[in-house]
This record gives C-alpha cells, sequence and structure tokens, in this order.
C-alpha cells in the first residue's frame, strides 16, 4: 500500500529536476522574456535566434523608464503595448491635428502614416474616426491594399453634440478594409473652425482600437490632452494555409500538441494549442502544461504527457485508471458497475438480477417519463421560439412598409418590377453572410454576393442598423417602387428587396468587372483602359445620368456618383450603381428636406456652402470622374502639395495656366487627338464651374460626349461648327439613348433641396 505514494514522490522530483533543467536551458539561451511590463513572447524576440522572422525582431529601449518595446519598420519605430498569442499585437499611434487662432489662421496641421510591415491592421477591432465641429477626415491606403475614404463631422453648438455618438455631428467615423497594412491620414477644415473656435479650435483624425475610445463633448476643447491612441494589429506566421504548411511538418510553425488555423486578414495561419493543453504553441516544446495535486500542495510541470494512473496519490480511479494524452479515465471490471472515480460513485458490485428487476422496471418508467417531459418542453420551446421568430419578421415586414410596397406594387402594376424576397432567401444566397462573400463595404452598409435558387448572381446590400420614422420608410418605399422600374441599359438594375429584417435589405444586379476606380488607379499606376474606352465609359455614364435627371418617371438625382460607383461588366460597359442615396424630386413640389450625401473630393461646393441640392450636384460630381478619366489621378490625394490635394482645384488650375497636356494621362496623350482632348478637357471645366446654374445639365454633357465620340469615328466631321451640326441632326437618336434602353461614405450634410423642376423630355419605357 506505500508502494504507490513513494513512487507518486519519486517521480514528482523526477520531473520537477527535468523542468528545473528545462528552465535554466531556456535562461541560458540569453532570450529575454520582458520588456518592463510587456512579456516578449516567440515568435518575437530582440535579437537574432530569438525570433522566428525578421518582421518578429522587436527591440527592447533600456534608456527609459519604464522600459518601451518598439516594432521596426520603414516609416520608423512603433511603441508595443502588449503581445497576445492570439494573434494580436497592440501599438500606440498619434494623432492628425488641423489646428487654428481666432483669427482663422492655421497654427497646426500634420499627416500621420503607418507602414506596420507584415502585419494588417485589426478589422474587427479598430475605426477611423474624426473629431470636430468643422472638419474633413480623409484615409488612404497604399503599399499594398489601394483605397481611399473619409467622413465629415460639423456642428453649429456644443450643446447639439451627442456624447458616446460618431454619426457626423461632432464626431464621424469610418471601417477599415481587410489586409492593410500601410495608410496615412489628415484633417482638414472647410472655415478654419472660424464659426465654432470659442470652444472646437483644432480637428483631431486618427485610427483607433474602437471599444478603447467612446466620443465626448469635452474632447472638441482639446481631445482631453490626448497625443497617442491604442491600436490593434493582427499577426500569423508563414505565407501558407495550413493545409498547404502541414506538408512539410519540419517548418510547421504549429509545435507540439497545438492545431493550426487559416489567417482570415491576409496571408499565412495561427496556432492554438489543443484542448486539454495550455502554453505557447510557437515554442519548440510546444504545448504542454499539466496540473496535478501532491499533499495539497499544486505543482505545475512542462512535459509532453504525466500518466496521473501513476503519479496521484490516491488514486484517481476506485479500480481500473487509463491513462490518456493529456488526461485519464476510470472504469469498472465486468461485475460491477458506476463511474470508477475515487471522488465519484467508484465500483459496486451488481445485485442479483431477480432483485433488481422491479427496480429497473421503476427506473425504465422514470426514465421514460422525464424523456416525455423533457421532448414536451422542449417541443413548446421551440414552438414558441419558432413564433417570436414569425411574429418579429412579420413586425418588421410591417415596419419597413412591406404591406404599403405590396398595394404600391399592385397598384402601379409593377408587381415583378420589386420583387420582395424572404430573409430565408437572402440568408441561404449569401451562405450565412459569410466574410468570404462580401464584395465592399462603407459608410452605409456592406455588400455580399449571393446565388439565387436559379443560380442568378445577385449584389446584396445590408445597411446599418439605424432607426428609421415612419415618414423615412415611406419614403424609403416609394423609392423602391420608382428605382426598381429605372430601365437603362448604363444602370444597375434594382431586382427587389426584403422587409423581414431590422434594415431592409436590398437586391441588385452583380456586375462582374470591378469598379473604374480600381481600372484607373491600379497598383502599378498605369491603367489599362484606353482613350476610346474612357470615353465611351464617360458617354455611357453621362447617359444613365441624364436617363434619371430627365427621363425617369419622376426625375431622380443620384447624389454620390464617383468612380467607385460607376461598375464595368466584362465588355468594359459602364452600369452606375449605389442608389442607396439617391433622392426622388416629385415635380408638383418646389422644395424638399433631405440629407444629401456625397464624398470628399466630389461633392458639389455650392452644395456645401448654400445647403441647396440640384441635379446639377451630380454634374459637379460627374466633371471630377471627366478629370479622373483624363489625369489618372485620385479625386483625393496626399502625394500631391497641399494645394492641389483636391483634384478638381488642381485640375481648373492647369486649364487656367494652359498646362493641361503636362498633366493628362501618359496613355491617353499617346491614343487621343489634341483638338478632341481639349474639347473634353473643356466640358470637364464647364462641369466643374462653382455656380450651379452656370454647369450645363446632364443631357447636354451627355449628348456633346456623344458628339465628340462620332466626331473621332467618322474624320469629315471637325471643328466645333461640324460637331454642333451633327448634334442637331441626330439628336432625335442621341435623345433616346439618355432616355432609356432595352436593359438597365461618406457624411457630407446638406439639409434641403431647391428643386429646378425637372420635366422628363422622352419617356424610357
Amino acid at each position: 500500500m506505500l508502494l504507490q505514494p513513494m513512487l507518486a514522490w519519486v517521480l514528482g522530483a523526477a520531473v520537477l529536476a527535468a523542468a528545473t533543467v528545462a528552465a535554466a536551458a531556456e535562461t541560458s539561451s540569453g532570450c529575454p522574456t520582458s520588456c518592463g511590463a510587456i512579456n516578449i513572447t516567440y515568435p518575437f524576440g530582440t535579437k537574432k535566434g530569438c525570433y522566428m522572422e525578421e518582421h518578429f525582431h522587436v527591440f527592447c529601449d533600456h534608456s527609459s523608464d519604464p522600459h518601451k518595446l518598439y516594432l521596426n519598420t520603414s516609416e520608423g519605430s512603433i511603441e508595443i503595448t502588449d503581445i497576445l498569442l492570439s494573434g494580436e499585437l497592440h501599438i500606440s499611434s498619434s494623432i492628425a491635428l488641423d489646428c487654428y487662432n481666432k483669427q482663422g489662421l492655421q497654427v497646426t496641421n500634420n499627416q500621420i502614416s503607418v507602414r506596420s510591415g507584415k502585419f494588417p491592421i485589426s478589422v474587427t477591432r479598430n475605426k477611423f474616426i474624426a473629431i470636430g465641429c468643422d472638419t474633413y477626415g480623409v484615409i488612404e491606403g497604399f503599399e499594398g491594399r489601394n483605397y481611399s475614404t473619409g467622413c465629415l463631422s460639423q456642428c453649429d453648438s456644443i450643446d447639439n453634440v451627442i456624447n458616446g455618438s460618431c454619426s457626423g455631428i461632432g464626431c464621424c467615423e469610418k471601417s477599415i478594409p481587410m489586409e492593410v497594412t500601410s495608410f496615412k491620414f489628415n484633417v482638414s477644415s472647410h472655415d478654419n473652425h472660424t464659426r465654432v473656435w470659442e470652444f472646437n479650435p483644432c480637428s483631431y483624425a486618427f485610427v483607433a482600437e474602437e471599444t478603447n475610445y467612446t466620443f465626448s463633448s469635452i474632447d472638441l476643447a482639446n481631445l482631453q490632452n490626448r497625443s497617442m491612441v491604442p491600436v490593434v494589429l493582427d499577426w500569423a506566421v508563414g505565407n501558407q494555409r495550413c493545409d498547404e504548411a502541414k506538408k512539410n511538418l519540419t517548418s510547421l510553425a504549429c509545435k507540439a500538441n497545438s492545431d493550426c488555423y487559416d489567417f482570415d486578414n491576409g496571408p499565412g495561419y495561427r496556432c492554438n494549442c489543443s484542448q486539454g493543453y495550455e502554453g505557447n504553441p510557437y515554442s519548440p516544446n510546444g504545448c504542454t502544461a499539466i496540473e496535478f495535486d501532491i499533499k495539497d500542495q499544486t505543482w505545475w510541470f512542462f512535459a509532453s504527457d504525466i500518466d496521473e494512473c501513476i503519479i496521484s496519490s490516491p488514486s484517481p480511479c476506485n479500480i481500473i485508471c487509463h491513462n490518456l494524452p493529456g488526461t485519464y479515465s476510470c472504469s469498472c471490471p465486468e461485475g460491477y458497475e458506476g463511474d470508477g472515480r475515487t471522488d465519484g460513485l467508484g465500483c459496486s458490485p451488481i445485485p442479483d438480477s431477480n432483485n433488481i428487476l422491479p427496480l429497473i422496471k421503476i427506473a425504465l418508467g422514470i426514465s421514460i417519463s422525464v424523456s416525455l417531459l423533457l421532448f414536451g418542453g422542449s417541443w413548446l420551446y421551440w414552438g414558441h421560439r419558432q413564433r417570436n421568430i414569425i411574429n418579429r419578421r412579420e413586425k418588421f415586414f410591417q415596419q419597413n412598409g412591406g404591406i404599403m410596397l405590396q398595394q404600391l406594387s399592385i397598384r402601379e402594376g409593377s408587381v415583378q418590377s420589386a420583387k420582395i424576397f424572404t430573409a430565408e432567401d437572402l440568408k441561404k444566397a449569401t451562405n450565412n453572410y459569410h466574410e468570404s462573400r462580401i464584395l465592399g463595404q462603407g459608410g452605409q452598409g456592406t455588400v455580399y454576393k449571393g446565388v439565387l435558387p436559379d443560380n442568378t448572381i445577385v449584389a446584396i446590400k445590408k445597411s446599418k442598423v439605424a432607426e428609421q420614422s415612419q415618414s423615412q420608410i415611406e419614403q424609403f418605399i416609394n423609392e423602391v417602387i420608382i428605382l426598381s422600374q429605372v430601365n437603362h441599359r448604363n444602370a444597375v438594375k434594382l431586382l427587389g428587396c426584403c422587409l423581414e429584417t431590422q434594415v431592409p435589405l436590398l437586391v441588385y444586379e452583380f456586375i462582374t468587372n470591378g469598379t473604374l476606380y480600381d481600372h484607373i488607379h491600379t497598383v502599378g499606376g498605369t491603367s489599362s483602359i484606353t482613350w476610346e474606352n474612357r470615353l465611351r465609359i464617360a458617354t455611357e455614364t453621362a447617359a444613365a445620368l441624364s436617363y434619371l435627371h430627365s427621363a425617369a418617371s419622376t426625375p431622380i438625382i443620384h447624389r454620390d456618383v464617383k468612380s467607385t460607383n460607376i461598375l464595368l461588366d466584362n465588355n468594359y460597359i459602364a452600369k452606375v450603381s449605389d442608389f442607396g442615396s439617391s433622392r426622388l424630386i416629385p415635380v408638383d413640389q418646389t422644395q424638399l428636406t433631405t440629407l444629401v450625401q456625397g464624398t470628399l473630393g466630389y461633392l458639389d461646393p455650392e452644395c456645401f456652402q448654400t445647403s441647396q441640392l440640384t441635379e446639377r450636384s451630380d454634374v459637379y460630381s460627374f466633371g471630377v470622374v471627366l478629370v479622373e478619366l483624363l489625369t489618372g489621378k485620385k479625386a483625393i490625394s496626399f502625394d500631391r502639395p497641399e494645394a492641389d490635394r483636391n483634384l478638381a482645384m488642381y485640375f481648373i488650375s492647369a486649364m487656367k495656366e494652359d498646362r493641361l497636356f503636362e498633366i493628362v494621362d501618359e496613355q491617353v496623350i499617346n491614343d487621343a487627338k489634341a483638338d478632341q482632348l481639349e474639347e473634353v478637357a473643356i466640358l470637364t471645366k464647364r462641369c466643374l464651374r462653382v455656380k450651379g446654374d452656370e454647369r450645363p445639365t446632364m443631357k447636354e454633357v451627355a449628348m456633346e460626349l456623344e458628339g465628340l465620340r462620332m466626331m473621332e469615328k467618322n474624320s469629315w466631321l471637325n471643328g466645333k461648327k461640324n460637331l454642333e451640326e451633327t448634334q442637331y441632326l441626330l439628336g432625335d437618336q442621341l435623345s433616346d439613348a439618355y432616355s432609356g434602353g432595352t436593359s438597365m461614405s461618406n457624411s457630407a450634410a446638406c439639409d434641403g433641396i431647391a428643386n429646378h423642376v425637372m420635366s422628363p423630355f422622352h419617356s424610357g419605357r
């Protein structure tokens, strides 16, 4: 009886000795395990031989008190505040400022650039945030993921600010896309804070961990003296997915007793300890921590496995003990029953069958009764849950105007035009809104790729949750009715909607070849789109906008015309998309109070100054798209001097100084004829006039672009006189093109619409 306790003590001493030797060996390797209060865990390390790959090389600044840990990048050093084995790297990041004195003179303006090397910024943990009551915040990706976005924050009084809200009143925010490792952001002002200087002299912009920052009105004064904010980066190992990495177990980073998981924010994979183990899955020893008790003391040892059946005293099992990796199990021999555990039921002889039969019958009866009760309770619970789901969907359907949509559809004779999908239909179509189905994300929501039961591929727009008034719901339903009838070969067709969710889901036709922005602003900087295609895309886009303004049954202002909202199919045919910001302009109304949304760089300056939105606002935005097609440059770019960051202003300045051919894209110079290029530039300049009344209508723009295309195709049409004659002779044909065909970010606010009444000149249906 004394043999088992003695054996346990002997083995315990042996394991303790082995652990001591291992600890000594790790210490003798000379790899520091901490810097100040921060633990340095492999694959990170401060010197050669202590880290897995070069980008895991960190250094400890011993001159500071307390010591600080830094990550070296091409942009400089980034302070590390924590390293988590779950795959997170917590850092501190700077804040961009734009400050003015009481006279409106700028005293501080800085741009922040962050290059995090191999570590992408966490999409789920961070947001881009801009603070201020006269504030533009812009963030731009480079060296990898090429993107730019921003938001606008305004307020007239600090009393209007809502603490904890970042919806555009004193604070605005934007999501950051996947796989972003390098980005820069800046902040600027429209009125130099002259109207709000007393309580808000500066604008601020930063990327921050969402849960570590909550907006407060007192931030408007000086951001509470913050100079740094916390940011979370993601990290992984290798450049392969798990199935590829496992083909070579020698180079696999996941060590003993650990599992491999694919990284979802870039290339590579992560390792986690298997169930029943803990420790560092990347270290050479792998995950090996095991706990057991000896004489009321808790010991932790590091070994591949411990046989609890031998070393534990008393034995954990009553009779039979089975050792398992990381644990153990107990059982009873034949003729005995129980769980076999010392701390449980143990093992006891099975009674004579004659005596136990009545007990078995009683136990069986009880078991059947309990089973029936459980089944009945589960059925009632399931039924109640299903009724709640049905009631909830019915509530959302009515709340979102479903009954009104059905009535309007029948009254208008367009039941099939705006198909109503069920929530289950779209859930199946998107594989339960799986991340792999995301086509794009923006300030208003997320767009998913969906596959309907008939194998039709669609784009499903899922908006962010927001409170909606009854008037907003009625307006939404009317827009669905009208937009579902938009029938132009160069406009993306709205197929239908789903009203059974908290916010309506919109279903559009799927366009396969990406956005015009993607094709113009390529990573290498050289676009493959010829001048002929650029001019045709511009003409098709203008035709679609002219149709919306003049030929739709109720005129529509798009409000967010930009290169990212112009999609291209496999033949590079233009499709105007994203009518989520569009507004209908009834011909019997002279003014409509609404919220106008646009994108920085494309926003009509007259709309911003006067709070009056007209169809000429679309003309200005389209003018910016024309400049993009001519120059190949972005609407907003920090790479240009401060005075030229706005592309429209940059273009106007170049035209005034007769420098058109200096700023035009090299491929356009090589392809286009000089006189044709000048005509397009002159038209573009007219579109970008500050006063809306001085801009041409979209119909005029579309017809002039079509005339320029025809002049290119027919050499006998030369000069402005012939162009005008062509437009006169072909006017009816061109009108047909702009009145329909056989087939179809963001917080800039204007508070009202001055309706320049638009009457249809030719029906598109």
